[in-house]
């Protein structure tokens, strides 16, 4: 693969580094919508990506402790402990985990289930079924979603240390995914984690982040591979080894947070309008 010349490195995201303020803002965030009762994100990637670690980060954020109750998948085995539609509610926030997505067509969740779940076909609690997606024949397949049933941000995850090793494919399984998502207007961002395991001024301070050369390359590699403009594309560190409230790391969750918070209630905004429109015309 050959990657984009990089000029010489500037630092193009700020982040105020304290997390009260932003923590403040999102709890007071209103929805656009009446109708809408909650903002709505699914996770999606290869398995061992940290998609569920990010559910569990983001809690242990908002909540002020450690919360493990996500399970997240071995980095050794490569199993993915999620094995179904499963919400998690954070707030006005709710974050759904689905399996990993892996080489072959019957391993790993079936893309044509993420695309249904986007869509707002697939019932919460709904256990995928690798060799058979959902379809309008189960009696599961809900058939005419609302704007509360839909998906109203896809947010893809990458592991930075191992962009070069997913599987040709299983990266067309996302963009396909993507083009899915894009063809229904859903915005779409990406969480490059594991950060710290790819650039030691980022592990020693995780405030160098938009200054490491070595991020933006990963950012790059990220962006030519799956697709994803630089400016969706977020690094952030979940809580691993730490055992303790990390400021810093909690910051720089936060503003990816934040960016795909006020992604998904513009998406919510424009077709709450749209509905409105339907109504009148039913009417």
């Amino acid at each position: 693969m050959v990657l984009v010349e990089i000029d010489e490195w500037r630092v193009w995201r700020t982040i105020e580094w304290q997390s009260d303020p932003m923590i403040r803002h999102v709890k007071s965030f209103e929805i656009s919508s009446e109708g809408v009762e909650e903002l709505r994100f699914l996770l999606h990637g290869p398995v061992g990506a940290g998609k569920s670690s990010i559910i569990n980060t983001i809690k242990t954020v908002f909540e002020g402790h450690h919360y493990i109750n996500c399970l997240t998948a071995s980095a050794l085995t490569g199993d993915s402990f999620t094995t179904k539609f499963e919400k998690f509610t954070i707030g006005q926030f709710a974050f759904y985990d689905v399996m990993g997505l892996e080489q072959g067509e019957y391993r790993g969740v079936h893309l044509d289930d993420i695309v249904s779940a986007v869509k707002g076909h697939v019932p919460e609690d709904y256990i995928f079924k690798p060799n058979a997606a959902i379809d309008k024949y189960n009696t599961q397949y809900i058939n005419e979603p609302t704007l509360n049933d839909q998906i109203h941000c896809l947010v893809s995850v990458i592991p930075a240390d191992k962009i070069a090793m997913i599987d040709d494919d299983v990266i067309e399984k996302m963009k396909k995914i993507r083009k899915a998502a894009s063809d229904i207007g859903v915005p779409q961002v990406l969480f490059m984690t594991r950060v710290d395991q790819v650039c030691t001024m980022t592990q020693r301070d995780i405030t160098k982040i938009y200054q490491s050369r070595k991020i933006k390359e990963k950012m790059m590699e990220c962006s030519n591979r799956v697709g994803v403009p630089l400016n969706c594309i977020f690094p952030v560190k979940n809580y691993s080894e730490e055992n303790k409230p990390n400021e810093k790391l909690n910051c720089l969750m936060l503003e990816a947070f934040t960016q795909i918070v006020h992604a998904a209630n513009d998406y919510v905004k424009k077709n709450s309008k749209k509905e409105k429109k339907i109504e009148v015309v039913s009417c």
